[in-house]
C-alpha cells in the first residue's frame, strides 16, 4: 500500500478535537511529507462536496452545540486544496471547512463568526518521524502553548487531531504572509523607521503576555512573524519555546516608575484585579485617572512582568538570531527574547541581521565577540533613538539587557516608542493590509492552482 494510502485511511479514521479558541497559521513545519502525501490529502478531502459557505468558527460551534460535548470533526469536513509549506516538525497546507446546513443555532458567543475565516491551515506532523528524531516534546510543547493562548497578536487553536500515525493542528490562515517576505517587497528591502515601530510594538506586546504566562519565546525572526488579514501582526511557531511549570510562571510586581518602591500587589487595591494583563488591552478613562489619584502611593506604580526564573541550556534557534548566552550553553532565561528583538529591528531597518558571517561557525563567534556597528551609508540613517533602543537590547550580558529587569515595562519606556497608544494597538493604522483571503467559493472554483505565493511559507 503506498504512502498517499495510508494517510488517506488514516485520516479518514481521525477525529479532530476543537479548540474553544480561533486563531493563526504556524510556520513550524516537517521537510519529510511527499507529494504523494499531498495527493493522499486532495483525493480524501474530494470525497464530499462543497455546500454553502458559512464561517469555520460558527460551523464549529454549531457542532459543538449539537454533541454537548467535545467537538469532533471528521476529515471529511475538511478540503485540502494545497501545501503551503514545510519546515522541522511539520508540514501545513491550506484547507477549507467545508459546510452543511445546520444542526444548531449557533451558541452564545459565536455573533462573531460572519468575520471568521472560511479556510484553515492545517499542520499535519507524522508521529514515526517525531519520535525518530526525538522531537515529540517539541510539538507537544507547542500544542500546549497554542491551547493556552489568549492575545490578539498570538495564534489560538481552531482544533487539534490525533490518529496512531499523524498529529494535526488547526489554525488561522494568514493571507499576507510573513515579515521576511514584506520586507524583499520594500524600497531597498528595508522598512521605514514608522513601520518598524508598529511592528515592533505588537512584538513587545505579545512577548510581554507570554512571559507572563512563563513562556519564553525563544524563536524571534521575521519569518515568523505573520501578517494577519488586517494588518496585524501574529506570532507563531511555538516548537522552540521553553515553557516553565506554574511554580516558574513571572510574580505580578507593582514598580514605581521612579525606581522607589517594588511591591507585589494588594489584595484590597481598587485596581489590582484591572491591572492584571497588559497595559495593551484598554485605554485609561477620566474616571479612573480621578480614581488613581485617590490611591496615595500606589497610583505612582505600574504592573510588570519580571524576568522569567525559568532556565534551559539548550542550544536552539536561527545562528542570525542566537543570544550570546544560548550559544556559551551558560543557562539562559527570559532575556533571550529581548536579545532577539533587538536583531529583529536591526534587520527591518537596514535589511540585514548585524551578526552575519560568511557561515554559522564565523556567525556565532560573531555574536559573541564582535561590537555591534551600524550600517555607515546615508541611505541606511535611522533615529539616534532607533540606534539607542538596539544598543540597549543588544548588550552581550543579559543582566545588563534592556528588560533584565522589569521586563516589557522598560522596553515600552524606551524613547524609541514615544508616541505609541499601549492601550490602542489594535487600533492603529497597519503600514500594509493584505487584499482579501480567498473564500469558500474562490477555493472551489481554483481547483488545484495554488491560492497563496508559496514564498510566504
Amino acid at each position: 500500500m503506498s504512502q498517499s494510502d495510508d494517510l488517506a485511511d488514516d485520516l479518514q479514521s481521525m477525529s479532530f478535537g476543537s479548540s474553544d479558541r480561533s486563531g493563526s497559521v504556524s510556520s513550524g513545519l516537517s521537510r519529510s511529507t511527499s507529494a504523494a502525501t499531498v495527493a493522499a490529502l486532495g483525493k480524501l478531502s474530494d470525497a464530499a462536496g462543497v455546500d454553502a459557505p458559512t464561517s469555520c468558527r460558527e460551523q464549529i460551534c454549531r457542532r459543538r452545540a449539537a454533541e454537548s460535548g467535545r467537538e469532533l470533526l471528521s476529515p471529511s469536513d475538511l478540503r485540502f486544496v494545497r501545501r503551503l509549506g514545510s519546515g522541522d516538525i511539520g508540514t501545513v497546507y491550506l484547507a477549507e471547512v467545508k459546510c452543511r446546513a445546520p444542526v444548531a443555532p449557533p451558541q452564545r458567543g459565536c455573533e462573531e463568526s460572519a468575520a471568521a475565516p472560511r479556510v484553515v491551515a492545517v499542520k499535519v506532523m507524522d508521529k514515526k518521524e517525531l519520535s525518530a528524531r526525538n522531537k515529540k516534546g517539541r510539538a507537544r510543547t507547542e500544542r500546549d502553548i497554542l491551547e493556552s493562548l489568549d492575545h490578539p497578536f498570538l495564534p489560538r487553536l481552531y482544533g487539534c487531531a490525533e490518529s496512531e500515525l499523524w498529529s494535526c493542528l488547526l489554525t488561522e490562515f494568514c493571507p499576507g504572509g510573513d515579515l521576511h517576505v514584506l520586507r524583499q517587497r520594500q524600497t531597498g528591502k528595508r522598512f521605514d523607521e514608522a513601520a518598524v515601530r508598529f511592528y515592533a510594538a505588537e512584538v513587545v506586546a505579545a512577548l510581554e503576555y507570554l512571559h507572563m504566562m512563563g513562556i519564553v519565546y525563544r524563536d524571534l525572526k521575521p519569518e515568523n512573524v505573520l501578517v494577519r488579514s488586517d494588518g496585524h501582526i501574529m506570532l507563531t511557531d511555538f516548537d522552540l519555546s521553553l515553557k516553565g511549570d506554574d511554580a516558574s510562571a513571572t510574580p505580578a510586581q507593582l514598580v514605581s516608575r521612579r525606581g522607589r518602591h517594588r511591591s507585589s500587589p494588594p489584595a484590597a487595591a481598587p485596581f489590582a484585579a484591572a491591572c492584571i494583563l497588559p497595559s495593551c488591552i484598554a485605554p485609561p478613562s477620566r474616571k479612573k485617572k480621578e480614581e488613581k489619584k485617590q490611591l496615595g502611593r500606589w497610583g505612582d506604580l505600574e504592573l510588570v512582568a519580571e524576568p522569567l526564573k525559568v532556565r534551559s541550556t539548550s542550544l536552539v534557534g536561527t545562528h542570525e538570531y542566537l543570544a550570546p548566552e544560548i550559544i556559551s550553553r551558560e543557562g539562559h532565561g527570559s532575556a533571550v527574547d529581548w536579545w532577539t528583538l533587538g536583531i529583529f529591528v536591526f534587520e527591518l531597518l537596514y535589511g540585514a541581521t548585524p551578526f552575519r558571517g560568511a557561515d554559522h561557525v564565523h556567525t556565532l563567534a560573531n555574536v559573541v565577540a564582535r561590537a555591534l556597528e551600524f550600517p555607515k551609508e546615508s541611505s541606511l540613517s535611522s533615529s539616534s533613538a532607533a540606534k539607542d533602543f538596539i544598543t540597549a537590547l543588544l548588550v552581550k550580558d543579559p543582566a545588563r539587557r534592556l528588560g533584565a529587569t522589569t521586563g516589557a515595562a522598560a522596553v515600552k519606556r524606551h524613547p524609541f516608542f514615544a508616541g505609541v497608544n499601549w492601550a490602542l494597538l489594535r487600533c492603529a493604522k497597519p503600514p500594509y493590509v493584505p487584499p482579501p483571503s480567498p473564500t469558500t467559493t474562490s477555493i472551489a472554483a481554483a481547483g488545484d492552482r495554488s491560492l497563496v505565493s508559496m514564498e510566504f511559507y
